[in-house]
């Protein structure tokens, strides 16, 4: 029986079979919840449905958490405890704190940016001729991923010298306008700000959408009983429409709070996180797998996981004080 465990056929055997007893253990509960009658039916009628969900939570999330939280107090090779001389390391070494600012520009600049972008869009375009049309081409970056997205302007921001024909699209342009080509992914601190706008891009249609559903749900007796009142444009945005539209607003700002936190694709494509464009997230793969030291990696992935924790909670807090507002 050892080969099963040592051979990737028999891992793979291994992990059939396990699937086929969960899948014949939940078979069985939900035969056996559908005999039950009354009080008890319901109750093994829910855990058949959520035991799946909470162990795949268990196994995906919860326990790789304390795993990695526990790794954060070892060292490199997690078998001598450290106490918090990772998270003093993390805090002190100038390569991590290049990460953190990176970081906090980021969060900064691309929540508000995008909402900002979206509902400006939204607003120009709602009920105009071509409206779904316009809506697709803001969109259509949401299809392409972190990595398309990063490899696609990695060619308009391309580089080469003066004397050489330019690649890059935008350096091209200045070229032919007269201009010396500028090295856009190299030069700190401009360079984030350049990848800035590439996470810019692709979230600006995702705030559009949801923004713009939102304002079309406004009733059009408000809108109407604003406009016997005098109410002008500027009046009706900020008296109006972004009252009525602002869960959808805190929302969609945590959201994208939320995924530029994480951002790790746009980085490690564009510039290999190199030329001081690291933010946490490649800090914390760099340390774990280029490096191997997984104490470093695991702190400044559990200092990620706490960065995100007090958003997650207050968009939550937002979404049940709107349930009860609706309730």
């Amino acid at each position: 029986m050892s080969w099963l465990l040592h051979t990737k056929f028999g891992q793979m055997v291994l992990a059939v079979l396990a699937i086929v007893l969960i899948v014949a253990l939940l078979l069985g509960m939900a035969a056996l919840a559908d005999r039950l009658r009354g009080r008890g039916r319901n109750v093994a009628s829910v855990l058949v449905f959520m035991l799946p969900a909470v162990a795949l939570l268990g196994v995906g999330l919860i326990w790789p958490a304390i795993q990695t939280t526990y790794n954060s107090f070892f060292d490199r090779s997690s078998t001598s405890f450290v106490g918090f001389s990772n998270y003093g390391w993390l805090f002190t070494n100038p390569d991590s704190q290049r990460a953190f600012f990176n970081t906090a520009v980021w969060v900064l600049l691309v929540p508000v940016v995008s909402v900002f972008v979206g509902m400006l869009y939204a607003l120009l375009i709602d009920n105009k001729k071509f409206e779904k049309v316009m809506k697709s081409l803001l969109f259509m970056p949401m299809a392409i991923s972190f990595v398309g997205a990063g490899i696609i302007w990695r060619f308009m921001y391309d580089y080469r010298g003066a004397a050489q024909s330019q690649r890059g699209l935008l350096n091209a342009i200045i070229v032919a306008f007269g201009g010396e080509p500028v090295r856009f992914l190299q030069d700190s601190p401009l360079n984030t700000l350049f990848l800035i706008v590439v996470l810019i891009w692709v979230q600006a249609g995702f705030a559009m959408v949801l923004i713009s559903a939102s304002i079309k749900a406004i009733p059009m007796e408000l809108v109407e009983a604003a406009k016997l009142d005098g109410t002008n444009s500027w009046q009706m945005f900020t008296k109006i429409t972004v009252p009525t539209i602002r869960p959808t607003l805190v929302v969609v700002y945590t959201t994208i709070t939320i995924a530029t936190l994480k951002v790790f694709d746009i980085t490690q494509t564009m510039t290999g996180a190199k030329f001081q464009t690291q933010v946490l997230a490649n800090q914390m793969y760099d340390q774990s797998f280029t490096f191997g030291n997984f104490g470093y990696g695991s702190a400044t992935a559990v200092i990620i996981f706490v960065l995100v924790i007090p958003i997650v909670v207050f968009n939550i807090r937002q979404m049940l004080k709107n349930k009860e507002v609706r309730g």
